[in-house]
């Protein structure tokens, strides 16, 4: 295919104007002690633009951390889930974390299931096994 002029031979490439960031952070990086000094002046002054610009780009994002909970579980896992859900409802834990714990306890009765069905096979397996 040969070349057409007004066509480009990638128009899936890079759009016109835009900027490569690999250029742009080379050619500031020399002044970036300067400009982040001139931006934290500028947010102490008052500029809540820049400081916008700073704590958005300096500080990480905050995210909820979940605290240690007790909770009286019960005997079994039916009871248990019915006391995290009371937690939940009197506030004691977030919904998050009942949401959470829930899941556990339905991994817990997997496993639970699963050991329980590998200790009937095996019983199974010797009571036929022994007759063979």
């Amino acid at each position: 295919m040969a070349f057409e002029k007004g066509k480009s031979g990638n128009p899936k490439g890079r759009p016109r104007g835009i900027v490569n960031q690999a250029k742009l952070r080379k050619a500031i990086e020399k002044d970036l002690p300067e400009i982040i000094e001139a931006m934290t002046t500028a947010a102490k002054a008052g500029d809540t633009a820049a400081a916008r610009l700073l704590v958005d780009k300096v500080l990480p994002s905050l995210k909820p951390q979940d605290t240690p909970v007790k909770l009286p579980l019960g005997d079994d896992l039916a009871e248990s889930g019915r006391a995290v859900l009371a937690a939940v409802g009197a506030s004691e834990v977030t919904p998050e974390q009942g949401a959470r714990i829930l899941q556990g306890l339905g991994a817990l009765s997997r496993v639970i299931e699963t050991d329980e069905l590998l200790r009937r096979i095996e019983a199974l397996e010797k009571r036929y096994g022994e007759s063979d």
